[in-house]
């Protein structure tokens, strides 16, 4: 098999599993799919996550292109985070994701009942 690096632009899943590598990834993209958000909005809807992971993953995804971060000149400052023309193709991915993740955790649940 080769090297991931190697795939990369090139094959779809590969390219796909590197730009999605944080944990927190799918569901920033959630998030911000939804419509603009700002920073602290951001991270009291996802409270297991560090001010400095979300950072971390924000200015990833932004490196990456799904994410635009803009910035307003007033004081206090307001930073608000919105996905680009790309990540808003992303959101067909989220609702197949939610749905399969959806038909999973009927799965899960039934067979747990079934061992029950």
């Amino acid at each position: 098999m080769e090297d991931k690096k190697e795939l990369f632009g090139i094959c779809p899943f590969v390219t796909s599993q590197k730009v999605l590598t944080g944990k927190w990834s799918l569901l920033i993209m959630y998030h911000l799919s939804e419509g603009p958000v700002r920073f602290n909005e951001l991270q009291r809807r996802l409270p297991n996550l560090t001010q400095a992971t979300l950072s971390k993953q924000l200015k990833a995804l932004e490196a990456d292109g799904l994410v635009i971060r803009k910035e307003y000149p007033q004081i206090p400052p307001k930073v608000e985070y919105s996905v680009s023309e790309v990540g808003h193709k992303f959101k067909m991915v989220l609702e197949s994701l939610e749905v399969w993740g959806n038909e999973y955790i009927e799965y899960i649940k039934k067979r747990t009942d079934e061992e029950n």
